[in-house]
Formats: structure tokens, sequence, C-alpha cells
């Protein structure tokens, strides 16, 4: 099985001598321009550059949520950009709370590439560690060779989640769960049914994993096993923390829920669908 994440030491390793792989800036900043712009100022050598919200989700709607999943013709114009090919590793990272990392992470392998890892603790761990930064545009494209093609992680649609009588996870921060307060969607509170793992349950001050046995204990304590994550479904605002909090659990060895994509900001668009606040 391959594995979720890469250490800033191993991926410095890599880089300083020249080992193959492809590094992928997952930057989300309020607009393209300076989205690339902050990447030109400063990224891990070698990286080339994301912009999330362009090359990893579709036009915002009511009827699919903030951040819905990209076409397969945005994901051939952004895999040709970057020139993935079989032969190389995808490491992904980003410079914030490494939800957007976690992103590209779920949806390359949902579009087909097999070999994603996470760098754990981003962007920011690297500085830490004093490793050099790059500025320019990035490494260009030599030679692509993978044709996306979707389905190849398990997820739910919003009529799945109506369906829904197993276990229904929710990745969202506390006080957006509980509906005491709510700054990106139209309605405060989670799906009826829903129980909150939020993704700062799961992640280290400094932004990177906890370790897979202290995973294990905190999902066990929220009844997902092994044996009851193939029926879960997990969401979040529109697909971001929830990916976050798959890898967690990937990384604890347990597998992959069904991802639901649209949610919340799918869910509560529709006045007709319930509404529930409170933990």
């Amino acid at each position: 099985m391959t594995a979720t994440i890469i250490s800033t030491d191993e991926l410095e390793y890599r880089v300083r001598t020249g080992k193959k792989q492809i590094v992928l800036a997952s930057l989300w900043e309020p607009d393209e321009h300076s989205n690339y712009e902050h990447f030109k100022a400063g990224h891990i050598p070698t990286a080339r550059f994301c912009d999330t919200a362009l090359a990893l989700a579709d036009i915002p709607s009511a009827s699919k949520g903030r951040n819905p999943l990209p076409t397969k013709t945005i994901l051939e114009r952004w895999f040709k950009y970057w020139g993935l090919d079989d032969t190389h590793e995808v490491i992904v990272y980003d410079d914030k709370r490494g939800f957007f990392a976690a992103r590209a992470w779920w949806t390359l392998k949902w579009a087909g590439v097999s070999n994603v890892r996470i760098l754990d603790g981003g962007q920011q761990e690297w500085v830490r560690r004093d490793y050099p930064m790059a500025a320019g545009p990035g490494n260009p494209c030599v030679y692509d060779n993978i044709v996306p093609s979707s389905g190849h992680m398990p997820t739910a649609t919003i009529q799945d989640v109506k369906a829904h009588t197993g276990l229904l996870i929710d990745a969202r921060e506390t006080n957006r769960f509980a509906g005491r307060k709510e700054y990106l969607d139209l309605k405060a509170g989670h799906i009826p049914g829903a129980i909150n793992i939020p993704t700062r349950s799961v992640m280290n001050p400094k932004q990177s994993f906890k370790p897979a046995e202290e995973l294990r204990e905190i999902f066990a304590n929220h009844g997902v096993t092994r044996d009851t994550i193939a029926d879960a479904i997990i969401y979040s605002g529109s697909g971001n923390h929830s990916a976050q909090v798959i890898a967690a659990m990937n990384i604890a060895g347990l597998g992959t829920p069904r991802h639901y994509v649209g949610g919340w900001s799918q869910w509560c668009a529709n006045r007709n669908n319930p509404v529930e606040r409170g933990v």
C-alpha cells in the first residue's frame, strides 16, 4: 500500500539528490493572480504551481456546492501543465493548515493518479527546518502520460446521504458543526445524524498528522474502525477538510470512506433539507 505522507527530511533528500518525483504546491489564494504571485515569491525547489481552486474543482453552484469535483477537461489541461508521469511519484503540499494539500491528494487519487503523498507539515515545516526555498515560475514539464479518469476513490451523492443510515461524519470545526457560527455557507448547523470529527483533532499543532496509533484511538472513540469505515460517509463544507480526515484515516490504516464532496455547502443551499444544531 502506498504511504499517505512523506516527511520534509525525506523530500529534502530526494530533491537534493535528484530523485524522480513531481512536487505540486497546492495553493488557494483569493484570486488566480495573487495565487501565482504567491507561488513565484517562494516555493519548495522543483515544485510546480497548482491553483487548487481552478485545477481541482469545478465552478461553484447551489446545485453542486462550493467546490465541486473538477471535470475531465479541467483535469486534462492541468495534468498536461504539470507533466504528470506514472513513473514519477507526486508529492503535494500547501503553506497553510494542510487541507488544500489533502484536497489535492484525494482529488488526484480519485482521478487515477495512484502514487500521491502529502508533505507532512507542508511548507511551514520545510521552512522551520531551514531547508532552501526557490523563487520564480517553477519547474517546466517535459512529458506527461497520465490521462485522468474519475471514480478511483469512493464518493457519495446528496441522494446517497439522504438514504444513508450508517455512520455520517462532519469534518468541519466544532463551532461550525454546532451551528454557533458560519462564515462560508448559507446556513449554520450540520446534516441531521452526523457526528463531528474536526480536522484539528487529527493534526498536531504544527499541522503534521498525529501518529497512526493515536489516530486509530481517536477514530475508534467515534466508532470508526476497519469494520465500519466502508459504510461510512464523510463531508465538510466543500470537500477540503474532509479530505484531510480521509488522509488521517489512511495513515491510521483504516481505509477510505465515501466522500460527499458537495458537503454542507450543497446540502444547506436547498431550504427543504433539514438542519441540525448543537453537538
